[in-house]
């Protein structure tokens, strides 16, 4: 009756973290452990609830041995007032036997009431290790994550102080101020194309101003030889 209590015994004991120190993933197996708690209360809880069943069981018929111990007692006191003395005789009798399965019965009937009440308190005992357990499985769960997450952390940062990030990092660096270099110099390239291009404008402004000025000066020759 009290094999559903062993697996308890197993999880809050040192085994727990002996298997804890070999398991890969204590996250898991503290979960394991969990189902495996939250099982044995459910088994419990049945056998318990069997347990009471046959307490009362006992109980009434407890009850009625004891209610018919009574009734023939009557029947003995109303055979004598009859004088039938035979019957009364044979009522006691019944009244005796009766008596004593009511006895046995209540025997019977306490020690299931202790067997019960025993359960239940270790019942209790086991919703409330369940209860601490699970409080401290989720704090462990939390301190797995939170170092998993620092170690992960602790290799970023590693690999980002790294040669190879270093060096990574220095020839993207030489190939933006190559990027820039070059841009510079296509501005140079431009701004001379558009200089040299104004300078092409304005001589050949100059050359279409003295080119009127010329015709100008022989219109003018031309209609002073005519007069």
């Amino acid at each position: 009756m009290f094999k559903f209590f062993k697996r308890m015994k197993t999880v809050v004991g040192a085994e727990m973290n002996a298997m804890l120190d070999k398991a890969e993933d204590p996250v898991k197996m503290l979960d394991q452990f969990m189902r495996d708690m939250a099982e044995d209360i459910r088994e419990a809880e049945a056998a318990i609830a069997k347990q009471m069943a046959h307490e009362k069981v006992l109980k009434r018929k407890a009850d009625d041995a004891e209610a018919m111990s009574l009734k023939r007692q009557k029947q003995a006191e109303q055979a004598v007032q009859a004088g039938d003395d035979d019957l009364a005789r044979r009522a006691l009798q019944n009244k005796q036997d009766h008596a004593k399965q009511r006895d046995v019965l209540n025997e019977t009937w306490l020690k299931a009431k202790e067997d019960t009440d025993t359960l239940k308190k270790q019942l209790d005992e086991m919703k409330r290790e369940y209860e601490h357990m699970k409080l401290k499985k989720d704090a462990l769960k939390a301190r797995a994550q939170s170092a998993k997450t620092r170690t992960k952390m602790n290799q970023t940062m590693s690999s980002i102080g790294g040669d190879e990030s270093r060096l990574g990092f220095e020839r993207m660096e030489e190939k933006v101020l190559q990027f820039e270099a070059e841009a510079e110099m296509s501005e140079d390239l431009t701004e001379q194309a558009y200089t040299l291009d104004d300078e092409f404008a304005k001589l050949e402004d100059t050359v279409e101003k003295e080119l009127d000025q010329l015709k100008k000066q022989i219109n003018t020759e031309d209609t002073a030889d005519q007069g």
